[in-house]
Formats: structure tokens, sequence, C-alpha cells
């Protein structure tokens, strides 16, 4: 299998070993900790599981506890809190060489017709995706040819990244620059037809840039770190059926980075500028 879309697929189709407790891969990668939008997307799937699939999840609550540990698989025990006559309640426990290393709590609601609907538009006019580059070709713009690390890391992507502004690399590009961030994003091939699964794989996206809002003002996004950073929490709520092998936008904001913390919302629009979803998350950072 070497579609990084099918991977994904493949990563987020858990293994059920009890009547409400299920396991999950983790990738043996060089990274120093599991990507916390791996743990997030397959807790997601295994309070899905556990429900009757005709109510889509609404919203989640999460706690990254502890890192993961690569290469070592995740269990997720599943409580089954409520299940009402519209609205059904799981909270899950993931547990790594019997500790936990994060908690989720979701709520999924069965689909009523609204007495009402308005949203903000979205906040600023951003280019097709289609117009701008892929961060690989950026980072092969500047550099010349991508680091062999980096090579491995975007033939293993399963989501294609598009920045709406040009990609900082010295101290000279942030001056003056605002917490703000936005990408187009979508799965690099077809996820397949279940909500679910395109809900957990936006979940699984939905970490991999937004802190990034936090950083800006203070160092370029690639090149050497001067910081260590971790995802404290993050909380989602989806407001409208979407596809994430389509383009979506996600725009970035930090309201306020202070005392090794720094929070970060997003807002998730697809092509017509309709809201399909907001993000709030907290990240640790320390200097290294």
């Amino acid at each position: 299998m070497t579609n990084p879309a099918e991977r994904l697929v493949d990563l987020l189709d858990l293994e059920q070993i009890e009547v409400n407790i299920f396991r999950g891969r983790s990738p043996q990668e060089s990274l120093q900790r599991v990507f916390g939008g791996q743990v997030a997307g397959q807790a997601l799937v295994a309070a899905g599981r556990t429900t009757e699939g005709d109510r889509p999840v609404h919203s989640l609550h999460a706690y990254f506890l502890r890192p993961g540990r690569p290469g070592v698989p995740i269990v997720y025990q599943v409580e089954r809190v409520r299940d009402g006559r519209s609205f059904t309640t799981r909270r899950v426990t993931a547990v790594q060489q019997g500790r936990t290393i994060f908690n989720l709590t979701a709520s999924f609601h069965k689909p009523e017709e609204g007495s009402f609907e308005h949203q903000l538009p979205p906040a600023r006019e951003v280019p097709d995706p289609e117009s701008l580059p892929t961060v690989v070709e950026e980072i092969r713009e500047h550099l010349g040819a991508l680091p062999e690390q980096l090579e491995r890391m975007a033939r293993r992507q399963p989501f294609d990244i598009r920045y709406v502004d040009r990609l900082r690399w010295t101290p000279e590009d942030i001056k003056g620059a605002e917490p703000r961030s936005a990408v187009w994003m979508r799965a690099v091939g077809p996820l397949g037809d279940d909500p679910l699964v395109h809900t957990c794989a936006l979940t699984y996206a939905s970490d991999m840039t937004l802190l990034d809002a936090v950083r800006i003002p203070v160092e370029p996004l690639w090149g050497p770190r001067g910081f260590d950073m971790a995802s404290l929490d993050h909380a989602m709520w989806f407001h409208r059926p979407f596809r994430a092998d389509e383009w979506f936008l996600y725009d970035q904001e930090s309201p306020i980075a202070t005392g090794g913390r720094g929070l970060a919302r997003g807002r998730i629009y697809d092509l017509e500028g309709r809201l399909l979803v907001s993000v709030v998350q907290e990240g640790l950072f320390r200097a290294l």
C-alpha cells in the first residue's frame, strides 16, 4: 500500500478487541512522539464505532496527557456515557504501555432542521488552491532539493498542504508578522464514502498546522527551531457535512501567547466559503 491517503484510512481502521475496546497502530517513525492528530482521529473512530452510525459527531473535547511512543500500539477504551433521543455521548481513554496518554469526549447529534441559520463570512479573500505551490514545491524552490528526511516525510504525507502566504525562512521575513496563517488542504487521494472516516481524517489534519499561528511572530516556520512545542488540548465543532478529500481552507490565528502556552483557533471553510468546522487548541512552548 503506497498511497498516503490509503495508509491514512488504514491507520484509522481500528481493531476491535472487546465490546468497547479497540486497538490502533502507531507507525514507527523518526518523530520523538506520536502525532497528536493521529491519536485524536483514532479515538474518534473508536467513539463512532460504538454508535448506531446515524448521528454525526458535532463536537469533541480532548486532552493530550502524555507523549505517545511511535511504533507501540495504542488501546482505546470507550465509555458509553449517554444514548439519548437526539444526542449520544462517548468518553474515550487512550492507553499505551499501561499509561493513559490521551482522553476525549465526543458528542453525536441526530440531524435535524434548524429554525434559522447564519454564519460570518471568511475573514479575507484568498487565492484559489490550484494557483498556489505545494509545501514541497516551495521548499525545493528555496533549498534547491529536499533534504532526505523531508523527502521521506513528503512521500508519507496524507494531505496536500498549500500555504496562502509564502513560507517565511529568515528573521527578516517575520518582522511585523501577525499571528495568523491560512492553508488550503485536502487528502492526496480518495478516502471512500464513510462520513466517519472523513470526520476523523479532518480531525487528524486539524492538528498539523494550527500551532503555526502561535510561532509566526517569533520564528520562521521553516529552518532551525528555537522552541519545543506540544499540543495540550484540542476542541472541534462540526457544523456541516464535508469530504476531507476535497479542498478546504484552514484559517488560523493566535489571540494570545503567554506563560509558556499559546492559544490558537481555526475556522475551516469549503471552496464556497461555507463554514464547516471550528477548532481551538492550546500548545506548550519551551525554548530549546
